[in-house]
């Protein structure tokens, strides 16, 4: 079941549809959009809601990819520090 939420950003609101266990994350989404599109305004560069908009989109599209790239890069580290772990385990057995 679907209940709605009041957001409000750059002093407007917006009746969104949620499930009432997603409330919580979508609200705290709502706020990390005002807060984003507030400091884009309060830079003065760019004019206008649309362009504000379009500029913290690209910018959290942009803060996503690099921590998924992070996260990968990571990962990928730990599968090294796992098999290398292994081939040590494995040589030390040799010896023991």
């Amino acid at each position: 079941m679907s209940n709605s939420l009041k957001i409000k950003i750059l002093d407007k609101e917006y009746q969104v549809a949620c499930k009432p266990e997603d409330r919580a994350a979508l609200q705290q989404s709502a706020q990390l959009l005002n807060d984003k599109m507030q400091e884009i305004r309060r830079s003065g560069a760019i004019i206008g809601l649309d362009r504000i908009a379009v500029m913290t989109a690209l910018n959290l599209a942009y803060e996503l990819l690099a921590s998924e790239q992070s996260s990968n890069a990571s990962n990928a580290d730990n599968t090294l520090l796992a098999t290398l772990e292994e081939k040590i385990d494995a040589a030390l057995d040799r010896f023991s």
